[in-house]
């Protein structure tokens, strides 16, 4: 499908969000690209668009339910980044800035559509659980008199797994399944580090949660991820 510059001539407001500080600040290649995008080179917004539109999509789909809006949140943000490009300052990297005016947008949007549970709702409910990273019946119980608290079994070793196997459609396909199954926060959380490759602050940063929130739902998430593949791979 190909991708154009949208004409911005909307005087409609799009809300803009500035990043709070997180140490990580534009690099060269983002200065390089806005100054880019501002003389209107439509190869640099199009190379923009290919890398982040697929996390943009993510990451609005965890305030509004329906596709269809998500999509049209995407779209604004990109008309709320064109329009901002004067306005950026360099004091948070471009990826980070860009996420930020679509997770303010995809925010607003969601209390519009009512149909949306607020993501910090989420995150307060995933990150208070009391729940158990590994199942209970994995260890020996504490009154145990030979070694109490030990592991009974301890998790497999993939490192003698070939890589091949372990990098298979198939293996891959579990562990898929295995994100889409999880709560929403966890879910969000492990597409953003995991699977985009962000780093923590700027997983921080958009979704307005705590590092330590962030670290618990991480942890958990990649943990359920785990026991799916662990299972997946014993069968085998």
């Amino acid at each position: 499908m190909a991708v154009t510059t949208p004409r911005v001539r909307s005087n409609r407001p799009v809300h803009m969000t500035t990043p709070a500080s997180t140490g990580i600040v534009a690099s060269a290649a983002d200065l390089e690209l806005v100054d880019a995008l501002r003389r209107g080179d439509e190869a640099a917004f199009v190379s923009l668009v290919n890398l982040h539109h697929a996390p943009m999509l993510r990451l609005a789909k965890m305030y509004v339910a329906d596709p269809a809006v998500a999509e049209e949140v995407v779209q604004e943000a990109w008309i709320g980044v064109l329009r901002g490009l004067d306005r950026f300052e360099g004091r948070a990297s471009l990826k980070t800035w860009i996420l930020s005016i679509l997770a303010n947008i995809a925010k607003t949007r969601a209390v519009r559509e009512s149909r949306s549970v607020p993501f910090s709702q989420w995150v307060d409910a995933e990150a208070g659980a009391d729940e158990p990273t590994v199942e209970p019946d994995r260890f020996l119980p504490f009154d145990d008199p030979h070694a109490p608290g030990h592991w009974v079994s301890f998790p497999s070793r993939w490192d003698e797994i070939p890589e091949g196997r372990l990098l298979a459609r198939e293996t891959l396909s579990v562990a898929r399944e295995a994100i889409d199954g999880l709560p929403p926060a966890q879910r969000q959380v492990i597409l953003l580090r995991d699977v985009d490759g962000w780093a923590s602050d700027d997983v921080c940063n958009v979704l307005g949660i705590s590092e330590s929130n962030q670290r618990v739902l991480l942890h958990r998430a990649r943990a359920k991820v785990r026991r799916a593949l662990e299972r997946y791979l014993d069968e085998r």
